[in-house]
């Protein structure tokens, strides 16, 4: 069967406060803690963090938030954030005409995986974002260097955030290639229909990755969204709308409700993975989530997991939207 590294439309620090065991003494709790607690007891590896910044009280809920798991493109926020920096203080403008081609095509591609050309810098964040555009990702990464992204997530500090060399070095190696090759456009289609160069390598490993904890995620969105990271509030603006954009905000959050954030998923040799992270503004009022879900199985485990994760999910951000207001 094809190996799959795909999007998916569906998708998308402190203690829970409500251990699962108490659930079952009969004590009464609030819809949110309940529906965290179902999350929690998903099959499968489970990880989530939510910060309520209430002025009135504020106030948490997690599981295991600071145990790091496969995000997938969630951490595309913070290459989206790297290049507005860029643009910020490096003279770089989003009308920039950047190329298209083979060179930085990648697998899962929407948006430009058929183009080729030039797309200014601000669609090809857009696809980033809107679409989880790979090629997209690759170009971006290209233009600024994947080492201006992971000195911005050191120097803030977030710690256990792993950022990918590009999405392409990504594939090749889990696919066995060696440590920094590329295996270029035409060996990631081989990899597509399951043609390795090698044993394949898990999802979380020491070389190529994309991980995070939930509670860092959770720090992450809370500070990029409250101003602190830009000087600039153009640069602000422009990261808030690029990152309401991500089309996993509407199967995860409660209709009516501005959020911004991105979701991410893999499905890779046995190994998959569901995450989204983000923020949404109740009554003005800022619910902060990181939900990250991996679990052992087949292509054929995904679609069942899928529909069972993404209710769980809605479930609790509903479930806070309804206690904030």
């Amino acid at each position: 069967m094809p190996i799959q590294i795909r999007r998916r439309r569906a998708f998308l620090a402190a203690p829970l406060l409500l251990p699962a065991g108490v659930l079952a003494q009969g004590v009464p709790v609030n819809a949110s803690e309940a529906a965290m607690t179902a999350f929690a007891a998903l099959p499968g590896t489970t990880s989530a963090f939510l910060a309520v910044d209430d002025p009135a009280g504020a106030w948490q809920l997690g599981h295991m938030p600071d145990r790091p798991l496969f995000v997938g493109s969630v951490v595309k926020t913070f290459i989206l954030a790297a290049y507005l920096l860029a643009v910020q203080d490096n003279g770089l403008t989003l009308a920039e005409q950047l190329p298209v081609n083979d060179e930085v095509r990648s697998l899962v591609s929407p948006v430009l995986g058929e183009l080729t050309g030039t797309l200014p810098a601000r669609s090809v964040l857009e696809a980033m974002i809107a679409h989880s555009d790979n090629t997209a990702t690759d170009i971006a990464l290209k233009k600024i260097g994947v080492e201006a992204v992971r000195a911005m997530v050191a120097r803030l500090p977030l710690t256990g955030v792993r950022i990918p060399t590009s999405t392409r070095r990504f594939i090749s190696y889990l696919a066995g290639a060696a440590p920094g090759q590329d295996l270029g456009w035409p060996g990631v289609l081989a990899v597509a229909s399951d043609r390795l160069p090698g044993p394949p390598r898990a999802i979380l490993n020491d070389g190529e990755t994309m991980s995070a904890p939930a509670s860092v995620l959770v720090a992450w969105y809370r500070y990029v969204l409250s101003g602190r990271l830009f000087s600039s509030e153009t640069a602000l603006s422009e990261f808030r709308r690029i990152s309401a954009m991500a089309d996993g905000l509407n199967f995860a959050v409660p209709p009516g409700i501005a959020a911004y954030g991105k979701g991410g998923s893999v499905v890779w040799h046995g190994e998959n993975a569901l995450s989204i992270a983000g923020q949404m503004v109740v009554r003005g009022i800022p619910a902060t989530f990181c939900f990250s879900y991996n679990w052992e199985g087949g292509a054929e485990s995904v679609e069942p997991a899928t529909a069972v994760v993404v209710p769980a999910v809605r479930a609790v951000l509903r479930a806070v939207a309804t206690r904030i207001a």
